[in-house]
């Protein structure tokens, strides 16, 4: 049974952790280090994982430590965490800290860096992942096989294609849930109640997805077969067209592909203080 450490005890590593143990990973094997005492005890709580506020010799022999605090500190955790974990390979779901300021860190080049997105919280995710030539096949593999217990994966070319990752996916529910908010305040205007409004929007994009993604043909097309000229559809597709809805969604991605390079430009060339 592989021994993984998690550096964060938050949402996404909760969420790799439910997963695992539902996979069949036993809860001796997984150790959580965060400062927060009462994420420390739900942690322990729930899942019945060990858990300590500060890294020491307790986590030396970890197959895999899972990166999962927030980009700004980072420093400070790799510093307390480093002298214990050389000989690990490390998994990183943080956001903007690149993997040579990783490597540098920790004094390791065996780094995998991913991007997951928050329905892994429901083992409906998908993040997208990329290695560096340090990292072998196996375990490439088994990286791959820790984070599908939060959903789906796939491995990107690039490292820099993590910034576009980030825009559409890892960002990508907040639109949804934008889009969803506009539907439900359609609905109250439109004199529906709270709840047929949520049932109806809900099912909406959960259909048309599953539609989607049933379907081989592409989303213009499908969009096409439900748009009538003169019809209420193309009445509503019209109005956000004239409103430009459309370009603003892609520049808002290509936003969100900016934001997360500045990111990477701010937290990641990091390193622990010598």
């Amino acid at each position: 049974m592989k021994r993984i450490v998690f550096v964060g005890g938050g949402n996404m590593a909760s969420a790799v952790i439910s997963g695992l143990l539902k996979q069949g990973h036993a809860a001796h094997a997984l150790h959580v280090v965060d400062p927060g005492e009462l994420q420390r005890e739900k942690l322990r709580g729930e899942f019945g994982v060990s858990s300590q506020a500060v890294a020491d010799s307790a986590v030396t022999g970890a197959d895999l430590v899972v990166w999962a605090v927030k980009p700004q500190t980072f420093v400070q955790a790799a510093l307390e965490c480093a002298p214990w974990v050389g000989a690990a390979l490390h998994l990183s779901v943080m956001a903007g800290i690149r993997i040579a300021a990783i490597s540098q860190a920790l004094r390791s080049e065996r780094v995998v860096r991913a991007m997951p997105n928050t329905p892994a919280l429901i083992g409906q995710g998908i993040s997208g992942m990329f290695a560096p030539p340090a990292v072998s096949a196996a375990e490439r593999s088994f990286t791959e096989q820790v984070l599908r217990a939060t959903g789906s994966t796939l491995w990107v070319d690039t490292e820099a294609d993590l910034d576009a990752v980030t825009a559409l996916s890892g960002s990508g529910p907040a639109y949804v849930f934008y889009f969803l908010e506009a539907m439900l305040q359609a609905a109250a205007e439109m004199g529906l109640s709270p709840e047929v409004g949520r049932r109806l929007a809900l099912a909406t994009f959960s259909g048309a997805t599953a539609l989607s993604q049933a379907s081989p043909e592409a989303p213009a097309t499908l969009r096409e077969r439900v748009t009538s000229k003169g019809g209420t559809t193309h009445a509503a597709l019209s109005c956000l067209e004239t409103h430009g809805v459309k370009a603003a969604f892609v520049e808002a991605l290509h936003a969100a592909r900016r934001r997360a390079g500045e990111l990477g430009d701010q937290f990641g060339h990091a390193s622990p203080p010598v």
